[in-house]
């Protein structure tokens, strides 16, 4: 399978060294936003990615995804777009539905569908809107949801439904999506629950940042899962969600860091991270860059080359300076050309 780069897009700002996914963004600021999404996708980066969210990051402040992907599919022509983690609680899903199969036909075809069962308790409840701590309950509610919507993007045909979660009463969803039979869908984590939906219904799955010894036992449960549905995971897309930094040279790759840990300035690195920051350590130390790409350019390539060989073949790049463009541009000119090569 071919490999693919898909671009964060910075939907929130969550400064500091400890900010996942933005600690490089000191305030939100839309038209920036924006533009580095548009970069993004001008640069040649496959897909663009949204966090789905109401309340998070500094201040709470973020973009509502669907929008913000609404908004991508006018302003860009080639890159596949996913909203991550699609809560499902966060909206009723024969709506959510109707959504999807309208950007899809937008988009022409580019959207990727990727429903979550919902992890945020607090926005949900800050909202008014319906939740349980009952992760179980939750991923049987995102089951029904997905079948309804699968029913409802089968065509011209209305859609009767009295589930448990869920009741639909001749509902009807055209246009359908433009991707046929559906836009593919994508699933996320190594809940039981959700690794058993993953086998039946997804076309891609996505791991949150984690070391390789860590994706190696996560993946062994996929295939455990995949192999339980009597299906080959080759099928499967496999994706990592990872931060990001490349620069040039470690001087330039210290001012980087240095950077980000000024927005927060009551948060020190810890020792080890402050010794290569200081320039007493010349590599940067495992505890900080075991679960991302972080270095030169030729570093950060044979990082990615080992994610690969352990079964990777979709980044999920949160480039750790965005909203600038200074890694990112680095990563496509210098990183991707290595493997896309290959492939021709």
């Amino acid at each position: 399978m071919a490999v693919s780069f898909g671009y964060g897009v910075p939907v929130l700002a969550n400064p500091g060294i400890r900010g996942y996914p933005t600690p490089g963004y000191a305030a939100l600021d839309t038209a920036t936003t924006m533009r580095a999404a548009l970069r993004a996708e001008a640069l040649g980066y496959d897909t663009l990615w949204v966090a789905d969210h109401l309340m998070l990051g500094r201040d709470d402040a973020i973009l509502e995804g669907w929008t913000v992907v609404s908004a991508l599919a006018g302003a860009t022509k080639r890159a596949r777009l996913g909203v991550l983690h699609q809560s499902n609680l966060l909206r009723h899903p024969a709506l959510a539905a109707k959504m999807a199969a309208t950007l899809d036909q937008l988009s022409g075809g580019r959207l990727i569908y990727y429903p979550d069962a919902g992890n945020n308790e607090r926005e949900h409840r800050a909202y008014g809107l319906p939740w349980t701590d009952d992760a179980d309950g939750r991923i049987a509610r995102m089951v029904e949801a997905l079948e309804l919507t699968l029913a409802l993007w089968k065509g011209n045909e209305a859609v009767t439904l009295t589930g448990r979660y869920y009741q639909l009463d001749g509902a009807v969803c055209v246009p359908g999506p433009l991707q046929r039979p559906h836009p593919p869908i994508w699933m996320g984590g190594t809940h039981p629950g959700i690794l058993k939906v993953c086998a039946q219904f997804a076309q891609g799955w996505h791991s949150t940042p984690v070391s390789l010894a860590q994706l190696a036992e996560r993946l062994v449960l996929l295939k455990s899962a995949f192999e339980a549905a009597g299906r080959d995971m080759a099928e499967l897309e496999k994706a990592m969600a990872i931060p990001v930094l490349v620069a040039p040279d470690h001087g330039e790759l210290r001012r980087q860091l240095s950077s980000i840990i000024a927005l927060e300035p009551d948060v020190a690195p810890d020792v080890e991270l402050q010794a290569y920051l200081q320039g007493a350590q010349s590599e940067l130390p495992a505890s900080f860059a075991g679960n991302r790409l972080v270095g030169t350019p030729e570093e950060v390539t044979k990082q990615v080359r080992a994610y690969i060989d352990a079964g990777i073949d979709h980044f999920m790049l949160w480039f750790m300076d965005s909203p600038l463009s200074d890694s990112l541009e680095l990563f496509a000119e210098k990183v991707v050309p290595e493997f896309t090569q290959e492939e021709d």
